[in-house]
């Protein structure tokens, strides 16, 4: 309907467009209706003819009639052969605006995405085999695949321009598809709306409004795709960004102002060999020792294991602050599950696997007894029961300085990855620098000294380093110096003696153990410097570490953080200025700050105010936000809309000021982490 009014069918040419060039697609029957009577209406109005019904649109899944399994006559025997004619048609241009939808967000749900085999195939071929991602479910988001039909459509000539999420710019998963893209077509423009509602901090500000409203919180991007066979060389690739710190409004004048491409000034972008196309990577951080590799075995790590955090796909299961909730929570699923299992195998159990229904069509998907997920299903399937086991419940850091207790049995957990190594029992101890990981676009990079189980999202899909692993052993292989606590277990320092060498011969310095490393790696970690210069890096892929100029500097450093970071719970607390009405009521719904303008207090509660907060204790930040701010959002009390589960931080210890403690002691661990990365020398790293 744009395209007729817009002009650009000359007079004479458009009956012929309207009647046999313009094709448009539909899948939803009322929005179908809209568009074939707008689209009529225009043309009418347009041509000043007699009302002519528009033959050129279909009620169909586009990528659907590409496999060659549209039901020609399911709509009507005229929607048949208009899919057949518009099949037939040789397309060269190709607009809109796909939806973005990678996979459900439940597996209660039941509303998993359509799998196109043909049209998933050719992104396996292409854009997944060039991806470095090791998660590649983003690359079959719909409107990836509409990328990818689109290219496959218009052949070896034709231009596709798209409004779609703007991520795979930079994404660190979406290389692949950059790739493709770059290696297809002959020129890119890539125009960059930005409004990813995502970020947080400075971050957020400068992405303000998206072009859809706040109904969206994926960054938003116009991309134009143009394929020129007489274009010998390779592809020119083009890019604009609208700015920080704009509205929604301010956004959609500025694309109004230009018009066209030909309004825009354009970076021209030269794609690197890691195929960025933006942020691109700093030559230099290749040099510097990487600080974990499962890629390359054979590349020299500073530590040997390191792991995500674990994935429950049952948080608000799974974790809570308070322990027999937990425990009432759990037990509840499981004898649900179990009356599951024993339901599906009395009804099921004596006939062939390939005869008993679908899991899928069969679970109870009730959010109030159970989460599933792919895993659960799969030992539904399998007749697995499971048994409620008390000594599996240990802390875990959840976010940001918030423990709770997790349920830690591997029949409920979708992903305990490496974490059954680093956290054998709570016997055990260990420390685990805890990082942003690889791919992160949301939020800065961070670190976090922690020595429990930590949850994926403590950072944004982190990975945790830790500086021991442990190899269960047959009690009777317990030499006669084994410690008790560790009986049963062999440690192993996850720092490898060839790291240790060379640490000492490139500080000539004999002194140096494996723990100074350690403690060096988290105070490096912590250099704003190497934060700001290899920003871009640390999105992309794991910390390289640098030797510096001054060892003993980032070791010690890192040392006196960890000490503050993992004794966050018993440190001094700051001298905070208690304002009470005088009732003795310690217990925390949401606590707030008086303003958005005024940081300095924090309304605790209906009796207690805090004030006397110094700014600079919001000048440490994790994960995207200070630590203060995490502790005031995560210590609050919160019913799962879901499940109706309640989690209670009040729970989680006798001690009635616990919480009000917690706020005073995070204030000290800010302020005193902010001045220790301040006193952090340059790197003045060694070549």
């Amino acid at each position: 309907m744009r395209l007729l009014q817009s002009g650009l069918i000359q007079a004479e040419d458009l009956a012929r467009k309207y009647q046999k060039e313009l094709h448009a697609n539909e899948i939803i029957l009322l929005a179908y209706y809209i568009a074939a009577i707008n689209i009529e209406e225009t043309y009418h109005d347009l041509s000043q003819r007699d009302y002519e019904p528009f033959q050129g649109i279909v009620l169909t899944d586009t990528f659907q009639l590409a496999e060659g399994n549209f039901l020609e006559n399911a709509m009507s025997p005229e929607n048949g052969e208009r899919a057949k004619r518009q099949k037939l048609n040789d397309i060269r241009v190709i607009i809109g605006n796909p939806p973005y939808s990678a996979k459900q967000n439940n597996e209660n749900d039941g509303n998993r995405n359509l799998k196109y085999e043909q049209l998933d195939n050719r992104i396996r071929d292409t854009y997944a085999e060039h991806s470095t991602g090791v998660n590649k479910t983003s690359l079959y988001d719909s409107y990836v695949r509409a990328i990818r039909w689109a290219s496959d459509r218009i052949k070896d000539k034709g231009m596709v321009c798209y409004v779609t999420n703007g991520s795979f710019f930079d994404a660190n998963n979406m290389d692949g598809l950059r790739k493709s893209l770059a290696d297809e077509f002959s020129r890119i423009y890539c125009f960059n709306l930005r409004g990813n509602a995502l970020t947080s901090g400075e971050q957020r500000k400068k992405e303000k409004g998206n072009v859809f409203g706040e109904g969206t919180r994926t960054p938003v991007a116009i991309t134009l795709l143009i394929k020129n066979p007489e274009h010998k060389s390779v592809c020119e690739l083009f890019y604009h960004d609208i700015g920080d710190y704009l509205s929604q409004k301010e956004k959609l004048e500025i694309i109004t102002q230009f018009k066209s491409i030909n309004g825009i000034s354009w970076q021209k972008l030269m794609p690197n060999e890691s195929h960025d196309w933006i942020n691109q990577r700093n030559e230099e951080f290749e040099c510097f020792t990487s600080i974990g590799s499962k890629k390359n075995k054979s590349e020299k790590t500073i530590f040997d294991n390191y792991s995500q955090g674990v994935v429950t796909a049952r948080d608000a299961w799974s974790y809570n602050f308070s322990k027999s909730s937990l425990v009432s929570n759990m037990t509840m699923m499981i004898d649900f599950y179990n009356s599951q299992v024993a339901e599906y195998h009395e009804l099921y159990g004596d006939k062939q696997k390939s005869e008993r229904p679908d899991v899928e069509t069969f679970i109870d998907t009730n959010a109030k007894k159970i989460s599933w997920s792919v895993n659960v299903k799969m030992d539904l399937a399998r007749n697995k029961k499971a048994h409620f086991q008390l000594n599996h419940i240990v802390r875990s850091m959840y976010r940001p300085y918030c423990q709770q207790y997790l349920y830690f049995d591997r029949q409920f957990i979708e992903r305990t990855l490496q974490f059954p190594k680093i956290f054998p029992n709570e016997k055990l101890d260990n420390q685990v620098i805890y990082v942003t990981g690889i791919g992160e676009t949301i939020n800065s990079f961070s670190a976090l000294m922690i020595n429990v189980i930590p949850n994926l999202q403590l950072h944004s899909v982190g990975q945790g380093f830790p500086l021991y692993t442990y190899e269960k052993i047959e009690i009777e292989e317990s030499g006669l110096f084994d410690t008790p606590a560790e009986s049963g277990y062999r440690k192993k320092e996850n720092i490898t003696d060839s790291v240790l060498s060379e640490f000492r011969t490139q500080y000539a310095d004999v002194k140096i153990s494996k723990e100074d490393i350690f403690y060096y790696v988290y105070g490096v970690l912590h250099s704003p410097e190497y934060k700001t210069r290899f920003a871009s890096d640390l999105k992309k892929m794991l910390p390289r570490i640098p030797y510096t100029k001054d060892f003993w500097a980032f070791s010690q450093a890192g040392r006196d953080l960890a000490a503050l970071h993992l004794n966050y719970e018993t440190i001094e607390p700051y001298a905070l200025i208690e304002e009470t009405n005088g009732a003795a009521d310690f217990t925390v719904e949401k606590m707030k700050f008086p303003s958005k303008a005024d940081k300095s207090k924090i309304i605790y509660n209906a009796h207690v105010t805090l004030s006397g907060i110094p700014l600079e204790a919001y000048d440490y930040v994790v994960n995207g936000k200070s630590a203060l701010e995490w502790i005031m959002e995560r210590y609050a009390v919160t019913i799962d809309k879901d499940s109706g589960i309640k989690n209670n931080p009040n729970d989680w210890s006798d001690n009635p000021r616990y919480i009000l403690d917690l706020v005073k002691r995070i204030v000290r661990v800010s302020v005193e982490s902010v001045g220790i990365v301040k006193g952090l020398p340059d790197l003045e790293e060694v070549k």
